[in-house]
């Protein structure tokens, strides 16, 4: 991602948690992650990320995704070398609404909207909406994604150590880690 392209939705996602009544600290906001997952194409496929904490044992970050912006499909494996069963988490919204996909039988028609580029790689369409103060928690393993609806929407996401690194995501173009370039 560009430097410019992140200075640009950096206030636009600082907006979101106002909207959501959520409190950052000036050293969350100068972590903040933003997230194109390597594609250059954020305000489409993306995730913007406050981790307030992750320790051996839990994690807990604030996540703001803008209207229609979907983070992409991944699971959370189990990693026997750092006997590790796989990340449990549980989001629950703050703002907006989220449209979450999960493993199970398909919806017979869903709210979300595949992102034109890398679409076949979305494999999971059983849909869970979560409105403001509703919550769904995904096991270990689970093929997910999410999107925003028309609002965008703020995600308190609460789960186990979170280790980012070794997510296995569906589309093999997909860089996890987010890189600033000038």
């Amino acid at each position: 991602m560009k430097k410019s392209v992140y200075q640009h939705f950096k206030p636009i996602i600082l907006d979101y948690f106002d909207k959501a009544h959520i409190v950052l600290t000036e050293q969350e906001k100068d972590n903040l992650e933003i997230a194109d997952f390597g594609l250059n194409q954020f305000a489409q496929v993306g995730l913007s990320i406050v981790t307030l904490i992750n320790t051996d044992r839990c994690c807990a970050k604030e996540m703001v995704l803008l209207p229609g912006q979907t983070c992409p499909e991944h699971r959370h494996p189990a990693i026997p070398e750092l006997n590790y069963p796989g990340k449990e988490e549980t989001f629950r919204c703050r703002y907006g609404t989220v449209y979450l996909y999960v493993e199970g039988e398909s919806s017979s028609s869903i709210r979300g909207i595949l992102p034109e580029s890398g679409k076949e790689h979305y494999s999971v369409f059983h849909e869970i909406v979560l409105n403001e103060g509703e919550q769904y928690t995904i096991y270990p393993n689970t093929k997910h994604w999410f999107q925003a609806g028309p609002a965008g929407a703020v995600v308190s996401e609460f789960s186990t150590r979170s280790l980012d690194e070794y997510d296995i995501f569906a589309d093999p173009r997909i860089d996890r880690i987010p890189r600033i370039e000038d």
